[in-house]
């Protein structure tokens, strides 16, 4: 097999404009099939428009292809845990939309049952396969920007029309560190390369929706580093990460959607009076699905983007929303 056969549940929006053009550019990987749970007519026409060889009007009837290798996973964030699961039982890889569940026990579960399954599990966090990000690091190693003291990160935009959009559903995963504030705490996560002791959240919730609209989170980590983090659907967009040190300071204005600008990422590096600014141009949606694709075809399980790291993630997450209901700082366990 020189290429995985993948199955899509569902066409949502984020599989036709992002992850089915990814997957056509792949060089090891194909979608042969795609199922829609709101009627075969939705994956006929997606199905058409991405020559997709197999519709289907059921995710189970996909899942009981024994010809599909792996499924990509872009439903509502409420039904990804419960869709990890099928999956696994029926012995597909699997690719999911973040937040790979509501939570980090959920995840833990789903960590085990994948690996009583056997097969391989990644959340799809396509920001972590740009190489601007390694670069960053390899800056921050160098000693470039002296010690880091300091992190912010912001991923905001202006939602405009609030009704009907699953974001502002508290039932199906809705809210600002849900969708846009998990890729600030992941960036400060990665970049700083340790896991935060507490966090402080303040937020703002919709009074019709009861989902929070606006947040800003407050780090601390065991060295005296420091971190901020902001999600808002009320702002300008936003997608961005800043590492202050001793010594100067690195900027990463397209952090998150490169591919809003090409697929070119850009590094500021601000020291001595001195700016350079350093562009690196990659397609992270590709690398992302070519990335576990290549894992599945060699059976490699040290995947760039670990389940542990998503487990991680998501205990930041609950610790978030544990300080928003409490008003306090929490001990992230």
């Amino acid at each position: 097999m020189t290429k995985v056969r993948w199955g899509v549940l569902s066409t949502a929006g984020i599989a036709q404009k992002a992850l089915l053009p990814a997957f056509s550019r792949a060089d090891n990987a194909e979608v042969v099939a795609i199922a829609s749970g709101g009627g075969i007519e939705k994956a006929e026409a997606v199905a058409k428009r991405f020559q997709i060889e197999k519709t289907y009007d059921s995710y189970d009837r996909l899942l009981d292809d024994q010809t599909i290798d792996a499924v990509y996973i872009p439903l509502p964030n409420h039904l990804h845990k419960n869709w990890v699961i099928q999956a696994a039982k029926k012995g597909k890889h699997i690719l999911c939309e973040k937040p790979a569940a509501l939570t980090a026990e959920d995840v833990e579960e789903l960590k085990s049952i994948c690996e009583e399954s056997n097969v391989i599990f990644m959340e799809a966090f396509m920001y972590h396969f740009h190489p601007q990000h390694d670069r960053v690091k390899a800056i921050i190693a160098a000693g470039e920007i002296g010690e880091v003291t300091f992190m912010r990160a912001g991923f905001t935009f202006y939602l405009g029309q609030k009704d009907c959009n699953i974001r502002m559903s508290e039932q199906k995963g809705g809210g600002s560190i849900y969708d846009i504030g998990c890729y600030g705490i992941h960036a400060i996560r990665n970049i700083l390369g340790q896991e935060p002791e507490t966090v402080l959240v303040r937020a703002t919730k919709d009074p019709d929706y009861d989902v929070d609209t606006d947040a800003i989170g407050f780090m601390t980590f065991s060295n005296g580093v420091r971190a901020t983090f902001d999600s808002s659907f009320n702002l300008y967009n936003r997608t961005e990460y800043e590492v202050f040190g001793t010594k100067g300071r690195i900027t990463v204005p397209r952090a998150y959607r490169p591919d809003k600008n090409g697929g070119e990422g850009l590094i500021i590096v601000e020291k001595d009076g001195v700016t350079l600014t350093e562009a690196i141009t990659a397609d992270q949606y590709r690398e992302e699905v070519e990335h576990i694709s290549q894992a599945i075809l060699m059976d490699d399980r040290n995947l760039k983007h670990s389940i542990a790291n998503t487990i991680n993630n998501m205990r930041v997450i609950d610790a978030c929303y544990q300080s928003i209901e409490s008003g306090e700082v929490v001990k992230i366990k």
